[in-house]
C-alpha cells in the first residue's frame, strides 16, 4: 500500500467532490439531517465550487490517495478571517485557515490521515504563516483527538452553520514553525 500526497490541480474537481459528499456528514453531530448535510455540500462543496477553489490564489486544496486512488483531502485559506468569533482569538495577518480535512472512512487509522496532515501543514508553513486554525464540531470526538495529536489546541469557540442548524465548533489552533518541509 502506497500513500502519497499532491497538491489538487484543475481536473481533480469531481475527485474533490466525491470525498466531500462522502466524508462531509461524518463531520456533523448526530442528529443532523441528511437534507442539511446534502444541502451544505451543494452549496459549497459542488464540483463548481471546487473548480472555484483550486482557480483562487488564497486556497491550497491537497489529496492524499492509496495506491493513486484519492481517499482524502485538504483546504487551507488564506485571506480575512469573516468570522468574529475567530477574528477575536486568531491574528488573520499571520496565520492560515485548514478549512477542509476529510478522509473516507473506510481508511481511517491506516496513516493516510497523518501524510495529509504532514503535507497541509507543510504547506501552510511555506506560506509564511506563523499559525494554522480550524473550527471542528464539539461533539467530533475523533476529529478533536486527531487534531491534539498533530498539535492544534482548543482557543475559542464559534458557530457554524449547515443547511438551517447552527453547530458549536472548537476553534484550534498550532504555531508552525516546528514543521519542516
Amino acid at each position: 500500500m502506497t500513500i502519497t500526497t499532491r497538491f489538487a490541480t484543475k481536473g481533480d474537481e469531481k475527485s474533490l467532490h466525491d470525498l466531500a459528499a462522502r466524508t462531509f456528514g461524518l463531520a456533523c453531530p448526530p442528529g443532523t439531517t441528511q437534507a442539511d448535510i446534502d444541502a451544505f455540500v451543494a452549496a459549497h462543496l459542488s464540483v463548481e465550487s471546487f473548480a472555484r477553489y483550486l482557480a483562487d490564489p488564497g486556497r491550497i486544496l491537497l489529496l492524499v490517495s492509496v495506491d493513486d486512488h484519492p481517499v482524502g483531502y485538504s483546504m487551507l485559506v488564506r485571506g480575512p478571517i469573516s468570522d468574529p468569533d475567530v477574528a477575536v482569538v486568531v491574528d488573520a495577518a499571520t496565520s492560515i485557515e485548514l478549512s477542509k480535512f476529510y478522509l473516507a472512512p473506510e481508511r481511517h487509522g491506516g496513516g493516510a490521515a497523518a501524510e495529509l496532515m504532514t503535507g497541509t501543514l507543510e504547506a501552510a508553513a511555506k506560506t509564511g504563516a506563523a499559525t494554522c486554525w480550524l473550527g471542528v464540531n464539539q461533539q467530533n470526538e475523533r476529529a478533536a483527538r486527531f487534531y491534539a495529536k498533530h498539535g492544534f489546541e482548543v482557543v475559542g469557540v464559534k458557530r457554524f452553520l449547515v443547511g438551517s442548524e447552527w453547530h458549536d465548533d472548537h476553534i484550534r489552533q498550532r504555531g508552525l514553525s516546528s514543521v519542516h518541509g
